[in-house]
């Protein structure tokens, strides 16, 4: 007896595969777990439907837990999770309506482009991109396809943050002239030998466009537990905690200071690097960067963490409080952590009037995300903000390697008159890997 591929709606209420989007989750490590995968599949039009990992061992977990949940949330069996090892399979499944990259930083951007033009809407763990050309690779794509891309920088719907920047916006602290930001920065580790391949692990799939190396667990992930991954704290992977943190704080900055679509006209740092070990990023640093607004903005390790607004008539503090994204952040909290804070309460008490400015309100990252797929509307933190975010990020750690003052031109994403730095935009990939390798 045969049966009909199309079942009426009706059939299944509002879990009818037809009210669904459908969703693969790409890299099933901590973040994934911890964060993308709760904070999609509490939203009952998500269905997340298939996983893909280079380590076949946490794909497989990662499968469990889709369908773990599911099965306590349905009351039964609901759905086989599929599995891809390479996730341009997944990219290929016609059911798959759209994806969530958490995979380490050197995997963002290519996977991101290969997903927009497969006709994927997109949830991007930030930091956008590995380099500045990557980031504008990747937008370019983004905006040739015209899909929905949302960039994991959730603090944008964290009310404190948007809530700040209103006020900051409107001018409840006078004219701003100095933003502080805290970050911390990373510890240097041991020693590493080489160790033999796990046999779940596709090592060359996971170094990608990086260089070639010998494998050693604390410089890839973990693989008894999901606590904080090696690759962090290696510049083949990333720029540590400058973009690892850095955008969250650089994109609410932004949004305060009216920068968003822009970037510093001047940039130093200086930063400690270790001297020995396989971890290589900063440890304790200072960038000072300028705009042409006449803002000038400060980071460091020695601030708190969080972001401090500081204006003719006042001042404004926002962090994230008592939230935390993983279950392995990097900070403490602590007891009493302020999330809004001013130099005056009343400051916090003023109510934005009508004809105000008022910023985009989310009340969540991902659901934000699921209904601009739905509505065809711009989401919260769309793809040219989050690679203008994640420029700050990258031209500090530029400006931290040369050691001097430089000068940035936003329009034309370079350094002024300076081919050293200028050689920083971008870097070497091994073949046949990396968004030069994507066919467009």
């Amino acid at each position: 007896m045969g049966f009909p591929t199309i079942v009426p709606s009706s059939v299944f209420g509002k879990n009818a595969p037809s009210n669904k989007i459908n969703i693969g989750q790409i890299g099933c490590g901590r973040i994934g777990r911890d964060h993308d995968l709760p904070g999609t599949w509490q939203h009952d039009k998500a269905r997340i439907v298939a996983v893909s990992d280079v380590d076949s061992k946490r794909m497989r977990e990662g499968k469990e837990l889709v369908e773990q949940y599911y099965t306590q949330k349905m009351g039964s069996p609901y759905l086989n999770v599929k599995q891809y090892g390479d996730y341009r399979e997944m990219l290929i499944d016609k059911d798959i309506d759209a994806v969530i990259i958490s995979t380490p930083d050197h995997w963002h951007s290519q996977p991101a482009m290969e997903a927009a033009l497969a006709g994927k809407h997109i949830y991007l763990q930030k930091p956008t991109s590995l380099t500045i050309k990557e980031g504008r690779q990747l937008v370019e794509v983004v905006n040739k396809t015209g899909i929905v891309l949302q960039l994991g920088t959730q603090q944008r719907s964290s009310d404190q943050f948007r809530i700040a920047a209103e006020l900051v916006r409107n001018g409840r602290i006078g004219k701003l002239h100095t933003v502080r930001i805290g970050l911390p920065g990373d510890p240097a580790g041991p020693e590493a030998p080489q160790m033999p391949i796990p046999k779940n692990l596709d090592f060359d799939r996971w170094l990608g466009a990086t260089p070639e190396i010998p494998y050693t667990e604390i410089g890839v992930h973990p693989q008894h537990d999901y606590g904080r991954p090696g690759w962090l704290r290696h510049e083949n992977y990333g720029a540590g905690m400058i973009t690892g943190w850095g955008q969250h704080h650089f994109d609410c900055a932004a949004w305060g200071m009216d920068t968003e679509l822009t970037g510093p006209r001047f940039i130093e740092a200086v930063a400690e690097f270790p001297r020995s070990g396989l971890w290589n990023v900063h440890g304790d640093f200072m960038v000072k960067a300028e705009y042409d607004n006449g803002i000038m903005m400060l980071t460091s390790g020695g601030y708190p963490n969080g972001i401090r607004y500081e204006g003719s008539d006042g001042w404004i503090w926002v962090s994230r409080g008592s939230y935390v994204a993983s279950t392995s952040d990097p900070v403490s909290q602590g007891a009493n952590a302020k999330a809004l804070d001013a130099s005056d309460p009343k400051i916090l008490q003023s109510i934005i009037g009508p004809e105000e400015i008022h910023l985009y309100k989310s009340a969540e990252q991902h659901g934000n995300w699921l209904d601009c797929i739905e509505s065809g509307e711009e989401p919260i933190s769309p793809v040219e903000i989050g690679h203008r975010s994640c420029s700050v990020c990258l031209v500090s750690h530029i400006a931290m390697k040369t050691g001097r003052k430089l000068e940035w031109d936003p329009k034309t994403e370079r350094f002024v008159n300076d081919a050293e730095a200028n050689s920083h935009l971008s870097r070497p990939q091994r073949a046949p890997y990396g968004t030069d390798n994507v066919k467009i």
